[in-house]
């Protein structure tokens, strides 16, 4: 068989004992599924002693099925979203040994030629699975699907490391079915996106760098390419927003690790805040439901964070700073019941649920698919070819705008409009963290620096009125009750009275700020 084109695939990792439950069960609704056939394939990758074809994003290898050997070549192997879609040249081959005069695609062979130079090719690692395999098809429209379960090892060495993926190649019909396709399979099993495809897995556990451990994670920083168009800018930063939605999820699923729900409401707000940074580049209605999902998914995550804040941050220091005659036990053990008992419990059955499968799943296809267009928006053309610099100094004046609307009345302030405030300044901030990489770093910085002083005060007056709210929180009874209300009333008086200091810096902090050169005018 001679195959040369661009292939569309969904790569996701599932636990092993799901995706084998996934690979017995039956039928998928919505689609009608061919009988699965399973074959062992062992792929042989092969690069230059510097990894050009790494770095040029091509993967070279020959795959051994049954007695057959395939020669593949693919170009463009990132991994984004899940979604991998590589133009693909493969053809037979007599053995392991690899043979360029096979290919008959001449861009293919050219672009090989320029990137391996003269330069040696050598065996990099293999990988050596079981794939069971079956075809989709769509009832409502003839959609073809290539459904592949792989559990194997990636060698290196005298070294293996486990593999287990799950595989949802497009055969015909629009890219939107996998992701259709994906979500009648799932249904409430957590997945996550591949972040890499084989050969970079191959890689990287060649190199020491495979760990399956599951920490927070931090959102990277934004690079745009030179040129970028908005359009280009709202994907680069929706799929920052995703991969740290998607990651942390899993890390919330795994542990109950503090930072992976602060860093998945983080990641949520950051969606939120690109949704309306890039509003008017947006098709309202397809942006909406991801908006509301993330909204409720936040509030959720938020609760478990507040928690988290009030036991950590604002009870557990004055442990040490109280007389010896209070005793903290019985407030510290009424909030981490509720933490671990109620909010934690319901964060995490939503999490696991279908309905998040299928947010996350949307907004893959929302991000990789052009979700935001619009066609009954005729502007719309105009400000997606826009520069990206261009658009990011409009959208920085508009939210500083928001800012600077509460800061002028920054004494006056009610405690509702103190939040909103701080509100903005944090849409602000991510703002200046997803366009950041436009403007000289000696410019941003200056600025960043001082919001964050302002927003740390903001952000403590914030964690001060939730300890006001601890009276109905911890509405405590029999003996534990009068300790229980002491130490909640030294721990209201004690950051009150670190509030009232700390707010008369706030004035400073906000005139430093305002004073601040605008690095995005």
């Amino acid at each position: 068989m001679t195959r040369s084109g661009r292939e569309i695939e969904l790569k996701l990792e599932l636990d092993p004992m799901a995706q084998d439950a996934m690979k017995r069960a039956g039928a998928i609704e919505g689609f009608t599924a061919s009988k699965s056939v399973t074959k062992t394939l062992q792929s042989i990758y092969y690069d230059t002693p510097d990894q050009a074809l790494r770095k040029a994003k091509i993967s070279l290898r020959v795959r051994k099925s049954g007695k057959s050997w395939i020669q593949t070549a693919k170009l463009g192997t990132g991994v984004m979203g899940g979604l991998s879609s590589p133009i693909e040249a493969e053809h037979p081959v007599k053995s392991r040994a690899l043979d360029f005069s096979v290919f008959e695609d001449r861009d293919v062979s050219d672009k090989l030629s320029r990137v391996i130079d003269d330069a040696p090719l050598q065996e990099c690692f293999e990988t050596v699975m079981k794939r069971t395999t079956r075809e989709l098809t769509r009832e409502s429209d003839g959609t073809v699907i290539e459904l592949a379960f792989d559990t194997g090892n990636i060698l290196a060495g005298s070294s293996s490391h486990p593999l287990v993926e799950l595989e949802l190649e497009l055969k015909s019909g629009p890219n939107q079915a996998v992701f259709d396709a994906a979500k009648a399979l799932l249904k409430d099993v957590p997945f996550r996106f591949s972040p890499y495809s084989k050969a970079e897995r191959g890689y990287r556990f060649a190199e020491g760098r495979q760990s399956d451990e599951q920490k927070p994670y931090f959102a990277e920083d934004i690079t745009f390419a030179a040129g970028s168009s908005v359009e280009l800018g709202i994907r680069d930063i929706l799929r920052s927003c995703l991969t740290q939605i998607a990651e942390n999820r899993l890390v919330v699923l795994a542990s109950e690790d503090p930072e992976g729900t602060h860093q998945l409401r983080i990641g949520l707000r950051r969606l939120r805040s690109a949704f309306r940074l890039f509003r008017p580049a947006l098709n309202p209605t397809t942006a909406a439901p991801l908006d509301q999902m993330a909204r409720l998914i936040a509030s959720e995550a938020g609760a478990l964070r507040d928690l988290d804040v009030l036991v950590d941050e604002i009870v557990t220091p004055l442990v040490e700073r109280a007389p010896e005659s209070l005793s903290f036990d019985g407030l510290l053990e009424n909030l981490k019941t509720s933490r671990g008992r109620d909010t934690r419990i319901a964060l995490v059955d939503h999490l696991k649920s279908a309905e998040v499968n299928a947010f996350l799943l949307d907004l893959a296809a929302y991000t990789e698919g052009r979700g935001w267009l619009d066609p009954e928006n005729f502007d719309q053309t105009a400000i997606l070819a826009q520069p990206i610099d261009i658009y990011s100094s409009q959208a920085l004046s508009r939210q500083w705008k928001k800012v600077l609307k509460y800061g002028k009345r920054l004494e006056n302030l009610s405690i509702p409009e103190r939040h909103e405030m701080r509100k903005a300044m944090k849409k602000m901030r991510y703002g200046i963290e997803f366009f950041g990489c436009l403007y000289p770093e000696n410019t941003v910085k200056p600025f960043l620096k001082r919001m964050k002083k302002l927003q740390d005060i903001f952000g403590y007056l914030n964690d001060v009125a939730m300890a006001e709210t601890l009276p109905e929180k911890c509405k405590v009874r029999g003996a534990k009750a009068l300790e229980t209300s002491q130490a909640i009333g030294f721990v209201i008086g004690w950051h009150e009275a670190q509030c009232q200091s700390k707010w008369q810096h706030a004035k400073g902090y906000w005139q430093a700020s305002r004073e601040t050169p605008k690095f995005w005018t």
